[in-house]
């Protein structure tokens, strides 16, 4: 059997994505590794892994982690503005924190699980893989010593600090002890998207050195996977083979408060980590739901949206069938009702789906329709968290009682000029006949296409029709709360990038 190295790259908080990825690779497709490799704060799953904690174990931590307990502001040092030696503390962190998710450095050291966990000991210049026998909670900090973030960390007279900066996912170190195959779990993001400002400067370094490195290393792999077919031997003298997973996360490296986005960041591993598994062949169980019930109040939102607009009958561009309903005069109006079942899940699940009820309104189909069912999805994207949409799938029967599908989409990118209010409050739509997916639209008989609009005044509407549900009066506040920010999170993530790149709450 070929020998298998978990490869958990430093990415900051974003590794809550590879958490989700373990509950998939370790419990549902059951892989076996034979040593796991971290970097940066991705060494704190090594060391959940090395202590024998499940996938679910690992990714249930992250999405009870409170943000906020482990923030510990430096205070003392921030009175020498420049010279201050960081500008948070990690004790909050090891206090908080690292009881929170039951890590017991006695079990890490005793555990016969092969890791390596690294620090670069800066007083030497030296890169160093620390193992599962030598691994303290002193060292595990020195992991996530970010400079100017966190005060480095002193062992036996030396000083440490994060090595994310020298290497992201130390392959070499794998190889060296005898790996075959590299899985590695990737969340630095690879966009390219220089952010000005010293936290979007800060990170765009990180980026340029763990990115470029990391490809470096890969294109090493590969000269010498052609040697060793060639039989010329190579670099590292045997085939090495890599399995990749690497995604865009949308969390900020470092300053996310966040408990709901982090939980997001766990569950959009999970799915991520289920497709690539179907994708590549690699069997699995089928896994539960998402266990997104972060909070423990079970609480419910409702509110109602109307679109109104032009359908041309016979189109097919969406532009063009507004333009041609427009002269035609077929106007269509969706009047819906959205239940949002479990704000929880909602919130922290990637496909943020509710269901729909209501009608619509157009003449050539029978006038006013009930919406039989339908559904609602917001702020999804396609891997590219900069580009959000928002789905409608309604299905109604005209009156003649044959079934027919709306499905529509806003887009939400960020173009020149002050363009969210127009992104949010215009929807492409298409009318199929039949009952339609999302999957079997591109087979689908068009009916129509057009564009459906909201007001400014309709919006102030929408907002006025906004219930919780919940135990408690409190318990309402905080859903409605959460979903607020939540929604304005998700528009910052597009449209004020340039401020930070992902919001932090």
């Amino acid at each position: 059997m070929p020998k298998r190295s978990l490869m958990l790259a430093g990415g900051g908080v974003k590794i809550a994505f590879q958490a989700g990825v373990l509950q998939v690779w370790l419990d549902e497709a059951g892989i076996e590794f034979d040593h796991c490799d971290g970097v940066s704060a991705a060494g704190f799953n090594v060391a959940m892994w090395a202590q024998g904690m499940s996938g679910r174990q690992i990714a249930d931590n992250w999405r009870n982690l409170q943000p906020l307990g482990g923030v510990d502001v430096n205070w003392s040092e921030l009175v020498k503005l420049i010279y201050a030696e960081s500008l948070f503390e990690f004790d909050a962190f090891r206090r908080n924190v690292f009881p929170a998710w039951g890590l017991d450095f006695e079990k890490i050291r005793a555990s016969r699980r092969e890791i390596t966990v690294n620090v670069y000991n800066f007083t030497k210049h030296e890169l160093r893989p620390v193992t599962a026998p030598e691994l303290t909670e002193d060292f595990l900090a020195a992991a996530a010593a970010l400079p100017m973030w966190f005060p480095p960390v002193r062992i036996d007279g030396d000083t440490y600090i994060d090595a994310v900066l020298n290497t992201a996912s130390n392959i070499e170190e794998a190889i060296r002890r005898g790996a075959d195959e590299l899985w590695v779990i990737w969340t630095t993001s690879q966009r390219g998207e220089w952010q000005d400002g010293f936290v979007g400067n800060f990170f765009g370094i990180f980026e340029a050195t763990t990115v470029n490195a990391y490809k470096q290393a890969l294109a090493r792999i590969e000269r010498n996977n052609e040697a060793v077919g060639a039989g010329r031997g190579g670099e590292f003298g045997r085939h090495i083979t890599v399995r990749e997973l690497k995604a865009e996360v949308p969390l900020h490296y470092l300053l996310n408060f966040s408990r709901d986005r982090a939980a997001e960041a766990v569950n959009r591993g999970v799915a991520a980590a289920r497709e690539w598994c179907d994708r590549y062949g690699i069997p699995r169980q089928s896994g539960d739901d998402y266990p997104a019930e972060v909070h423990t109040a079970q609480t419910g939102l409702r509110f109602k949206e109307k679109l109104k607009g032009y359908v041309g009958f016979g189109s097919n561009d969406p532009r063009e069938g507004f333009e041609r309903g427009r002269d035609d005069g077929d106007e269509f109006e969706a009047h819906m009702s959205v239940s949002v079942e479990g704000v929880n899940r909602f919130i922290t699940t990637p496909e943020h789906e509710a269901s729909v009820g209501g009608s619509v309104v157009c003449e050539r189909l029978g006038g006013e329709r009930p919406i039989i069912d339908g559904i609602f999805n917001i702020f999804v994207d396609e891997g590219d968290p900069t580009r959000k949409k928002v789905l409608y799938r309604l299905f109604f029967e005209d009156a003649d009682g044959r079934p027919v599908t709306l499905g529509g989409f806003k887009d939400l990118q960020d173009d020149p000029g002050m363009d969210f209010l127009a992104d949010t409050s215009t929807a492409y739509v298409k009318l199929y006949r039949g009952r339609v997916s999302a999957e079997e639209e591109a087979g689908a008989e068009v009916l129509a296409a057009g564009v459906l609009r909201v007001g400014m005044l309709g919006f102030v509407k929408q907002l006025a029709t906004f219930r919780a549900e919940g135990p408690t009066a409190a318990d309402r506040a905080a859903a409605l709360a959460r979903f607020g920010t939540f929604y304005l999170g998700r528009l910052w993530d597009v449209y004020a990038r340039r401020l930070l790149s992902s919001a932090p709450f």
